[in-house]
């Protein structure tokens, strides 16, 4: 057997940032970068208002107050788009709307509720409207938004290697940019193998069992931002096999396969991929999920090597899998940065017990994580812990990770993986 490590340093050295691709911001979510973007300009580009209100200058309305207001001349209004040539001088003030540019001349904002107006309506308003009386003093700059206040030019507003998220392609377009150089999202193809499978709602024959890993490994891959392809159950049949992956190399970023991967005679997952492209076949020293597969299969002649994950059959072994030596490798295609390809664990406390035999292996306990305001973070058991128990892995959001030996007991400390970062924010 080989550790955990061995075999997920042999899928990181197989895998390779896809090739950087110019996207539209439209397209671009969770993609990672490949540049660091800097703006041009500042942003807001000028001083603008943050309120519906008056445009006033500060020392007018410095003795201002609800039973003294202080009268000013409305000499202008000033709408979002359209800058204002008038300068405000004493005395004077300027209908305002939010986002409008400040006139010259004036350095705070007045909202339109603190005023004799108590609201308008700013499609039926002129540009003077005679006398209006004010019922708050305001510091300069209040309710006034500046230029430079979000980002200053030459500012970077995006690093590389970053995970593009909605706020930063906001970010990214307020800075001009209407493309962004990523790494693309892996088109990631899924088959599953065996004549003992049967799709929902199909009924079961004698010695048939439902496919429930494309289902799960389908979603483990949009959860993770990249595009999944369902090429469907593929049966023990050396040609079709040959066919799916030859058409799955052709149209995919990687691939990954479940069953037909361990030491079974009639396992041709395992002659197929052997004779199509460069694989090597481990007993990992992890329980669940011993046996793994990986290798390249090039797209024709000096073609693009393309990633084959050959995953374990069992249900629960396959989840854990993919959660431990694909999604690293998977995420390296998609170009993340080495410190974020495999989840950080947290230590928690154990309540009641995670047993387990010595056998050589690691064993990776499926666990509920959860915060005590006590204790801090505490795990205990989510159920059954055979790897075809995948009520046990639905009801868990972390693994336990067990060293060699009799397991935990009860208050002693674990260390954890969670399946989602939310889970500790």
């Amino acid at each position: 057997m080989v550790s955990l490590d061995e075999a997920r340093r042999v899928v990181l050295d197989g895998c390779r940032p896809l090739s950087p691709v110019r996207w539209p911001l439209g397209v671009a979510d969770r993609c990672v970068t490949a540049e660091s973007v800097s703006s041009p300009g500042a942003v807001p580009p000028f001083d603008n208002s943050a309120m519906d209100g008056y445009a006033v200058r500060a020392d007018d309305v410095r003795s201002a107050g609800p039973d003294a207001p202080v009268s000013l001349v409305v000499v202008a209004t000033v709408l979002a788009g359209h800058p204002c040539d008038l300068a405000i001088g004493p005395g004077q003030c300027a209908r305002i709307m939010t986002g409008a540019p400040l006139p010259a001349g004036v350095d705070a904002v007045v909202p339109v509720e603190q005023t004799t107006t108590g609201s308008w309506d700013p499609a039926s308003s002129g540009g003077d409207d005679g006398i209006v009386g004010v019922f708050q003093a305001v510091d300069v700059g209040a309710h006034v938004r500046r230029a430079g206040e979000d980002v200053q030019r030459g500012d970077e507003v995006v690093g590389r290697s970053v995970v593009l998220n909605p706020a930063r392609l906001g970010v990214l377009a307020g800075a001009g940019r209407a493309t962004v150089l990523v790494h693309p999202r892996p088109r990631v193809g899924v088959f599953t193998t065996g004549d003992e499978l049967v799709a929902a709602p199909w009924p079961l024959a004698p010695g048939q069992i439902r496919d429930t890993n494309r289902t799960v490994l389908l979603a483990l891959l949009a959860r993770e931002g990249f595009d999944p392809v369902d090429l469907g159950r593929i049966p023990d049949d050396r040609g079709a096999l040959t066919a799916a992956v030859k058409s799955g190399v052709r149209s995919c970023d990687a691939l990954v396969t479940t069953g037909g991967v361990s030491m079974g005679q009639v396992d041709l997952v395992r002659v197929v991929l052997d004779e199509l492209g460069d694989m090597t076949w481990m007993q990992v020293a992890i329980k669940p999920a011993k046996p793994f597969a990986f290798g390249v299969v090039r797209r024709g002649r000096g073609g693009r090597p393309v990633p084959v994950f050959g995953l374990p059959g069992n249900p629960v072994s396959s989840a854990i899998s993919f959660e431990l030596l694909a999604r690293p490798g998977l995420r390296r295609l998609a170009g993340f940065a080495e410190h974020e390809l495999v989840r950080p664990p947290v230590r928690a406390r154990v309540l009641g017990a995670l047993s387990r035999r010595p056998d050589g292996k690691v064993h990776y306990a499926r666990v509920m994580l959860s915060a005590d305001p006590e204790s801090g973070w505490v795990v205990r058991s989510a159920g059954g812990q055979g790897s075809h128990q995948l009520s046990a892995l639905a009801a868990a959001n972390a693994l336990a990770v067990l060293p060699d030996g009799d397991g935990a007991n009860d208050g002693e400390l674990v260390e954890v993986i969670p399946f989602d970062a939310t889970i500790l924010s």
